[in-house]
């Protein structure tokens, strides 16, 4: 038998051909039919694929709102009439416009308005602090922001040292209904503010209310502006909890990549016959932005927005009447309602997709997700700076594959990814490395910081995610970790995210964190902090379960209980920053 040769040994083990380019080793594992790349010219704007998704579904329901429905038609024209205030108050091309919402009706009226004038969108969390909010505003260069009365007092407090010159308010219930028809939203907005009183005292003279800016540019003929691909549409903020948040700009192009990936992905998946998707991820967070509102968009989905997801209890009753065929989450949100009994007892027979990403995944999640449901959750892999997604699960409902692989699946068409080893080269099949991606999704780079920019994205345009992971012979990846969250114990790596699926998988084990405390002798140790699921869990029962499933260096040498939930992002991502911070 001839045996192959040392060459073609190192190509097939390689991601990298002889000639430099990538070896796309991963479109075999693509679902049949699948392009291998995207057509980068189909659209000029994020404008024309809004533009399309009107013209096709203009008489569907589009978004649905506190049991409201609004349609495609009604969205067009409220964002042309929020567009043409903008315009008529000198809000030009490329103006920076801030927007505070949750999840309700004025989020896409808001969103669309800015983009149709060619202004850029700065996404703000609503939760911010005063200080939080000043950074964002006065790094972003805003002069208008929209902003829900409940977070009023926060920007006052946030105001000194801003540019801001329009401040728009509304309340939860402004849209529901048109006008004098609008008696649910007048009645919902007197119960927030008189009977909740959810609305802290407040003093910002000069403000408009949005309701108001509508009549007034319902009678603006809107001028629309030249938009090219490489124009600014996002100054998506990211970083917040590793340090000062930088603006990611993510251009028309580079968002409107990421839908087509995303939908190729779709591909004979989803009819787009009404199809209803559960948004209870924030709009402002890139990866709810671009799967729930733009992607579903291009389905004509029906989009149910969740606008506090952290109260199970009314998710449940505002989900009482829907059978949906779409959710995304991350990991801790799915265990959440997955601990609610009334979810557990929905009938789940139009669910199709349900979609994983912001953090790891783990098996006791998808497990018990299959047991309930009947159905996968669909992993990916994305981050802010590529607007967001990388990488996905190939999707095939007629054959959807193990409940949990512990893979964020396959580079999306028109991407490319390798692994970089610490001494820049890059690594093999199956070796660990940095994960680095080039493709059309990629940002062009951090708002006024040149050498943050320079740091991340090198000359051949590859972004480096901070994120370790490894290839396997078929394509999929599998993310061993942050690099900075890696414990070194004795000169061992030590993965966070595997300690935190071990232990996940114990039954008494709601919420745990896995961090790196100082040790003389080793370098460091690994400490948990849990939140116990029953009150007889000891610490003995925890190194017990480790023992059996982890090698000894990996073996937590500090439990910590905590009564509380562990501290989250707006996502529910558990910030082990904070952790390590004390707190």
């Amino acid at each position: 038998m001839t045996q192959p040769s040392v060459a073609a040994v190192a190509a097939h083990n390689s991601i990298v051909n002889p000639d430099g380019t990538t070896n796309r080793i991963w479109l075999s594992s693509y679902v049949k039919g699948v392009a291998h790349d995207i057509d980068l010219h189909k659209y000029k704007s994020l404008n024309d694929y809004f533009d399309e998704c009107i013209r096709k579904f203009r008489d569907r329901p589009g978004f649905v709102s506190i049991g409201t429905e609004m349609s495609y038609d009604r969205l067009d024209r409220l964002v042309n009439a929020f567009a043409g205030w903008l315009q008529s108050q000198g809000v030009k091309k490329g103006d920076r416009v801030a927007i505070m919402l949750p999840n309700t009706f004025q989020y896409p009226v808001a969103l669309f308005a800015v983009l149709r004038i060619g202004a850029v969108v700065v996404n703000v969390n609503p939760l911010y602090t005063p200080r939080e909010l000043n950074h964002q505003l006065k790094d972003s260069g805003a002069e208008t922001i929209v902003v829900m009365e409940n977070f009023a007092k926060t920007l006052q407090d946030a105001m000194a040292g801003t540019q801001i010159k329009r401040i728009v308010l509304t309340q939860i219930g402004d849209l529901l209904s048109d006008g004098m028809l609008n008696v649910k939203g007048r009645a919902l907005n007197f119960v927030i503010r008189k009977v909740q009183k959810m609305v802290p005292a407040y003093s910002l003279p000069g403000t408009l209310w949005m309701r108001d800016a509508l009549k007034v540019g319902a009678k603006v003929q809107v001028k629309r502006p030249e938009i090219k691909q490489d124009d600014l549409a996002f100054l998506q903020y990211t970083g917040g909890t590793t340090g000062v948040a930088k603006g990611a700009m993510l251009t028309h192009l580079n968002v409107l990549a990421n839908c087509q990936q995303a939908l190729a992905f779709a591909e004979g998946q989803l009819t787009g016959d009404a199809e209803t998707v559960v948004t209870p991820l924030p709009l402002y967070h890139i990866f709810s932005l671009t799967v729930n509102c733009l992607i579903f968009m291009a389905l004509g989905g029906r989009n149910i927005l969740i606008a506090n997801p952290r109260d199970t209890k009314r998710v449940m009753m505002i989900l009482k009447k829907e059978n949906f065929s779409g959710i995304t989450c991350v990991n801790t949100l799915y265990a959440s309602f997955l601990d609610d009994p009334d979810f557990r007892k929905r009938d789940f027979s139009n669910l199709k997709l349900a979609v994983a990403g912001g953090m790891a995944l783990q098996r006791s999640i998808a497990e018990r997700w299959h047991e309930v449901t009947g159905n996968n959750i669909v992993e990916g892999y994305g981050l802010t700076e590529c607007s967001p997604i990388v990488t996905q699960a190939p999707v095939d409902i007629n054959n959807p594959g193990p409940v949990f692989s512990g893979s964020i699946g396959v580079p999306v068409p028109s991407t490319e990814v390798r692994m970089r080893r610490d001494d820049g080269s890059w690594a093999d099949i199956g070796e660990p490395g940095e994960l680095c991606v080039r493709g059309p999704q990629v940002m062009k780079g951090y708002w006024q910081r040149p050498e943050d920019t320079a740091k991340t994205i090198d000359s051949e345009g590859w972004l480096a995610t901070g994120d370790i992971a490894v290839f396997d012979e078929k394509g999929f990846i599998k993310i061993v970790d942050r690099k900075k969250d890696m414990i070194l114990v004795s000169g061992f790596n030590v993965y966070p995210n595997e300690i935190e699926d071990v232990l996940a998988s114990h039954p008494d084990v709601k919420e745990v964190a896995a961090i790196g405390v100082p040790d003389e002798v080793a370098g460091e140790r690994v400490k948990v902090i849990i939140v116990p699921r029953t009150p007889g869990l000891t610490k003995e029962s925890v190194i017990e379960h480790c023992r059996k499933n982890l090698t000894g260096y990996k073996i937590p040498r500090v439990v910590e209980f905590r009564d509380t939930e562990l501290p989250k992002s707006p996502v529910g991502k558990i910030l082990r920053r904070e952790l390590r911070d004390g707190k």
